[in-house]
């Protein structure tokens, strides 16, 4: 099972539209997990319309609108792994013992917020993931989202992608 993992897409504040490299991987993940921060609604759309399966919640820029249409937290059992979405898990500092004791029977945490990638392990199994951003790379070097594989021993294949730099126009 492939996963497509993005957060913070701000559109069309930071970007008109989704990277095409981001967008083209859509429809062929099997799950696309979005962790918040969308602005607007036709992202939504696009993303539900194009992907066979889609994990989101809404994030703290997220309006009225959004906010009727996804949860703050969401869960998903893919292939015996159990996943859960949050926009939010505070300061980095402490983040791995926060979130072990707030998700106790989770196998994957993905978030979002800061923009800033993360992969750490907590409690010895909790593998917490942040995509980082494909639109917005506020102090990052590159705008970022994740793949992933599920197997059948779990959660693999996690890899980091860096977008070029938009061009102007």
């Amino acid at each position: 099972m492939d996963l497509l993992l993005m957060s913070d897409t701000h559109l069309p504040v930071r970007a008109k539209a989704l990277p095409p490299e981001l967008l083209d991987l859509v429809p062929r993940a099997d799950v696309v997990v979005h962790a918040g921060d969308w602005a607007d609604e036709a992202t939504l759309d696009l993303l539900e319309a194009r992907a066979r399966r889609l994990v989101a919640v809404f994030g703290n820029n997220d309006g009225p609108g959004l906010r009727a249409r996804l949860p703050e937290v969401a869960y998903a059992d893919l292939q015996g792994v159990r996943l859960g979405v949050v926009h939010e898990t505070g300061p980095a500092k402490g983040r791995e013992k926060r979130c072990a004791e707030r998700f106790p029977d989770l196998d994957v945490l993905v978030f979002g917020h800061s923009h800033i990638p993360w992969d750490s392990t907590a409690d010895g199994r909790l593998r917490l993931l942040n995509p980082g951003s494909p639109t917005g790379r506020r102090r990052q070097p590159h705008c970022t989202y994740m793949t992933a594989r599920i197997g059948s021993s779990g959660l693999a294949g996690v890899r980091l992608h860096e977008l070029p730099p938009r061009t102007p126009g």
